[in-house]
């Protein structure tokens, strides 16, 4: 059984059940098992009326449950699939063609209208002129990032074909050296260089363009794309580094460490290859073993399911998933020994900020790693992510041990998809990590340390 709470509880202070936050994806949910990925399509609708049902048509699919399907890894029922790329591409950037100021779709607009992208960014959609010129305000701030964006869409096609392979091999500097990007591509440059070289000059990249009905950008604008993307695919895997360093814990243990991905979805395992956490053995030369376990409701079903606690080589790393609620995962296979105690927990933008029922279905797992001392490392968003998320902890009565901007955040820009106009995020960009319970900061101080700066 998971643990009760002890005595003193959580404070059902003002805040307890959490400050109303706006995030990339709006969440509500249902229980008893809210799912993520559900909420955050269907969510479309309350921006942009018919988005959704736009998004089916052109993927030639009837419904969600069609959509979630092909996500988990299944095979469609319906027509799903494009005769050639360049129909992909075209389809694909159809469901971005709504105008950012008044949402119309094209299916709204009258035979005098049609929707043009911004000429600089290429990224948003306007139904006219007077649409343009009053949201003029709202996207000069956004406009130069949003035309990264529109490059970065494109190219992550070649992530998910594999014809971008991420450099690999063991570090030549001393992990305790490489303290953020800067000096990961310094230690990588050699490598890394002769990778980007080979994906620009490739048939691959030739295709890609040659596709999409658009011009090709210049090769420095290419290749500032592929490194976006590599950090994008590498900040989880490093971040998961950075709180193992953080948190002291042993990684040259007999039998391996493992570590429990909490909260996982599609996001995490989704495409997902066993090399893609290679980089967090890399990062600790003489490691004997990770064995790292994605738990989540929306975890793909094609998933591998190997949760075994039996003990790993020293110097590999092991991809595994659950589908399911965390706390019913430590109850049916960590309690029972099938499935070995995390060494580190840690839950990739959990969002349980943003919504009472969301943090509702988020307390047991919460309370669960705090009682049991489960050294834990959160990633959020924003800064306004870190301070709600930081007083809900608070609330709970969590040892906060540390928190801060990640060193190791993604750099691709990351596109509120049906508010376009508002300014961009990047994957894990703060970081928290607590360990027990009895929490030393108190709402002043956390409001003091954020508005500071971290």
């Amino acid at each position: 059984m998971a643990p009760r709470p002890r005595r003193r509880r959580h404070k059902k202070s003002r805040s307890s059940v959490a400050p109303m936050v706006e995030t990339p994806v709006p969440l509500t949910v249902s229980k008893p098992g809210p799912s993520i990925d559900a909420l955050g399509f269907h969510s479309l609708e309350n921006n942009v009326p018919g988005l959704p049902q736009l998004i089916l048509q052109k993927l030639n699919m009837k419904s969600y449950e069609e959509y979630k399907l092909v996500i988990d890894g299944g095979t469609p029922v319906s027509d799903f699939g494009f005769r050639c790329p360049q129909e992909m591409f075209q389809k694909m950037e159809d469901t971005f063609r709504f105008c950012a100021h008044c949402k119309a779709l094209p299916s709204g607009l009258s035979d005098s209208k049609v929707l043009r992208h911004c000429k600089r960014c290429r990224n948003v959609y306007y139904c006219g002129p007077e649409c343009q010129r009053t949201d003029w305000p709202a996207h000069r701030r956004v406009c130069q990032e949003l035309r990264l964006v529109a490059v970065d869409r494109l190219m992550e096609w070649l992530l998910v074909t594999g014809d971008f392979v991420l450099p690999s091999g063991h570090w030549s500097w001393p992990t305790e050296v490489v303290q953020g990007w800067d000096t990961w591509f310094s230690m990588r440059h050699l490598q890394l260089d002769a990778t980007l070289d080979a994906v620009l000059g490739s048939h691959a990249m030739a295709t890609l363009w040659a596709s999409v009905g658009r011009p090709r950008p210049d090769p420095d604008v290419l290749k500032d794309s592929l490194k976006r993307l590599l950090t994008d695919a590498l900040s989880r895997p490093l971040t998961l580094g950075l709180g193992l360093r953080a948190l002291g814990i042993n990684v040259k243990k007999t039998g391996g460490s493992t570590i429990h991905v909490v909260g996982a979805s599609h996001v995490e395992t989704f495409l997902t290859r066993s090399g893609d956490y290679d980089e967090l053995g890399y990062m600790f030369p003489g490691h004997c073993g990770f064995r790292i376990i994605m738990v989540g409701v929306d975890v793909a079903a094609g998933f591998s399911k190997n949760t075994s606690a039996s003990p790993l080589e020293p110097g590999t790393v092991q991809l595994s998933g659950h589908r399911g609620l965390y706390h019913n995962f430590w109850e049916a296979q960590v309690e029972t020994g099938q499935s070995a105690r995390p060494d580190l927990v840690a839950a990739f933008h959990p969002g349980f900020h943003a919504s009472p029922d969301l943090m509702e279905a988020w307390v047991p797992t919460l309370l669960l790693l705090r009682d049991y001392e489960i050294p834990t490392l959160i990633t959020v968003y924003s800064q306004q992510e870190l301070a709600a998320s930081l007083q809900i902890l608070v609330d709970l009565d969590t040892h906060i041990t540390a928190y801060g901007a990640n060193p190791f955040t993604s750099l691709k820009p990351e596109q509120v998809y049906s508010n376009p106009n508002k300014q961009p995020v990047y994957s894990s960009a703060y970081y928290i990590m607590f360990l027990g319970s009895c929490c030393q900061l108190g709402q002043g101080q956390l409001e003091e340390k954020v508005d500071g700066g971290l």
